[in-house]
């Protein structure tokens, strides 16, 4: 039986084709001497759940790579839930997975366009700190979402679900696959990304529990969630260990390219893999016994959640302290957390007996 975290939840969505916008390196204008979360929350003042919904905004939404599938869905569900609240919606990004300079680039520029709001996933923690809280400081209101910077560069993190429960079911579900013996890989996404280090962190505590004591992490890898260097980095492993029992891969990307790999080789059905993928990735490797298990969020809602948050924020509904509390359309209701974060939801398992129920 699948660890309670990992309860199925969510709805079919179809993903669509990104908006991708040039853009340069510029600074914007200081407004105020302090960022403008920062002050807000500083000088004790309230945010108000009744004052009205600002219509008309414009949300810049600000992917870690704007051609990676995930973030299509996800900046889509975004882009639904600003024309339902009246509002604009605006797209851009690197094309790399790695381009940290790239995303602060494109901040720098937003922030010259005076957007209302942006939602940010980031590829580096502490990268984007200076342009970021200079967008605050010239009254934009800044939403994180799947990857986090650091709390004081942002107002609120809406996070995909407990990054504890993601890391550490993820080794659950592999170690009752394994019987709880081998040796196991890790497949990554970029080092510096802060999503995955923080769940890799939680699989490193999960395996130190006693039932993990046949079980062995022999090597972490990193394939930037580019799909040439995730299948590479797969074969490598294999070689390198020829005794590898099974793959945790925690990226849509990197996933998919080792159930690639290995659905085309001696290791099909041999080495066990799962992850985070999405359903239409991982269809064909469920189906053809690759892959028994694996799990996501829903991406749309994700997007769609920052896209709220980035609203309520504009509006003075919320300002990012703890224990506000705000409404999220169909998604319900939502408290803010310790340190701003706001979690979603709790993950979907996908095997062949729920998959083709979804579609995104």
């Amino acid at each position: 039986m699948l660890t309670p975290a990992w309860r199925r939840a969510g709805s079919a969505l179809a993903a669509l084709c990104c908006l991708t916008l040039a853009a340069t390196a510029c600074s914007g204008t200081t407004k105020d001497d302090a960022p403008k979360g920062e002050a807000t929350k500083k000088s004790g003042a309230k945010a108000d759940p009744n004052a009205p919904t600002k219509k008309g905004l414009t949300v810049a939404f600000l992917p870690k790579q704007v051609n990676n599938p995930y973030f299509t869905v996800a900046d889509k569900g975004g882009e639904a839930a600003l024309k339902e609240l009246g509002s604009s919606y605006k797209e851009t990004g690197p094309n790399s997975a790695t381009d940290t300079s790239g995303q602060v680039s494109y901040v720098n520029t937003l922030t010259q366009q005076q957007v209302d709001a942006m939602a940010v996933s980031a590829q580096d923690p502490g990268a984007l700190c200076t342009a970021l809280n200079q967008a605050r400081k010239n009254g934009i209101k800044v939403v994180t979402y799947d990857s986090d910077t650091n709390p004081e560069c942002r107002d609120v993190f809406v996070s995909q679900a407990s990054a504890e429960a993601i890391g550490r079911s993820q080794v659950q579900v592999l170690g009752k696959q394994l019987g709880y013996k081998g040796e196991i890989a890790i497949l990554s996404a970029a080092q510096t990304a802060t999503n995955q280090n923080t769940w890799i962190e939680f699989m490193a505590d999960e395996l130190k529990k006693p039932e993990y004591k046949d079980m062995k992490l022999v090597k972490t890898a990193y394939g930037n969630d580019d799909a040439q260097q995730s299948f590479q980095q797969t074969q490598g492993l294999l070689q390198e260990h020829p005794k590898l029992a099974g793959i945790i891969s925690p990226t849509t990307v990197g996933i998919k390219a080792a159930a690639q790999y290995l659905s085309g080789s001696k290791y099909k059905g041999k080495v066990r893999l799962t992850g985070l993928g999405t359903p239409n990735d991982m269809r064909q490797y469920v189906k053809n016994g690759t892959v028994e298990a694996f799990a996501l969020w829903d991406p749309a809602k994700l997007g769609a959640l920052a896209a709220h948050a980035a609203v309520a924020l504009s509006s003075g509904q919320i300002t990012g302290a703890e224990g506000e509390s705000f409404k999220a359309g169909e998604l319900g209701d939502f408290t803010i957390g310790k340190d701003s974060v706001i979690d979603l939801g709790e993950p979907t398992v996908f095997d062949k007996t729920n998959i083709d129920q979804y579609n995104f």
